[in-house]
């Protein structure tokens, strides 16, 4: 009983070290949620941020939206402690969006820190922006770079690419879908896809019941028979 006890505790350690390893590394990185929305719609897009390095804090970010991929309306939610500057480009064909004609649109967003709003080790922060019409294509790759109080710029620019391994430096992106009736609202999907952090806990959560299980039945089994 006591090596069987013994070795689930060691399965326990293990099992709950690679959950929060995982969950870790999945979110080391820029990210924006949600991470699906539909094509022709609004939605909030909330990029993440967080401070990977331990003697230095991030003092700007910058999201570039691709000109290609126009959106039509931007606008973006102040940060306490931040400045925020948005950059226009004139497009190369106008486009249609809804009753509206698009000839320029936002493709760089800035966000600049003020003495101590820069974020700092351990920490991270959110940037929120409503946008909207979204274009009608599969996804939008927002290229983000994060520049550290130490001068170093980390480029957030590379492109998933399906069925390969996540690359060191992804790029935030947004998938879109086509509007039908089965699509889900963009709350939904905000909540399935917010933070991969909280699946990594709810499986951290099934391994601890159930090695709870274990040693409940275990100790069901080893009771006196007369009891």
């Amino acid at each position: 009983m006591r090596s069987l006890f013994k070795r689930a505790l060691v399965t326990l350690a293990v099992a709950t070290a690679a959950v929060a390893v995982s969950a870790s590394a999945a979110s080391a990185h820029v990210t924006v949620n949600p991470s699906q929305a539909v094509q022709g719609g609004y939605t909030k897009l909330t990029f993440r941020v967080p401070n990977e390095k331990d003697s230095a804090t991030t003092t700007k970010v910058e999201v570039v939206l691709p000109v290609e991929q126009p959106i039509g309306h931007i606008s973006v939610k102040p940060v306490p402690g931040w400045t925020v500057a948005t950059e226009k480009t004139k497009l190369p064909t106008p486009v249609q969006a809804g009753e509206s004609t698009i000839t320029e649109a936002v493709t760089k967003i800035t966000w600049t820190a003020a003495g101590d709003a820069a974020i700092k080790p351990g920490q991270f922060q959110e940037f929120d922006v409503s946008a909207g019409p979204l274009p009608q294509a599969d996804q939008i790759v927002f290229k983000a770079l994060q520049t550290y109080s130490d001068g170093d710029v980390v480029r957030w620019i590379e492109v998933p690419a399906d069925g390969k391994a996540e690359p060191d430096h992804p790029a935030p992106v947004l998938k879109l879908t086509g509007k039908t009736a089965a699509s889900p609202s963009a709350a939904t999907v905000a909540v399935a896809s917010d933070d991969s952090a909280g699946t990594g806990l709810a499986v951290a959560a099934l391994v601890v019941a159930a090695l709870a299980a274990v040693f409940a039945g275990l100790a069901w089994r080893r009771r006196p028979s007369g009891n």
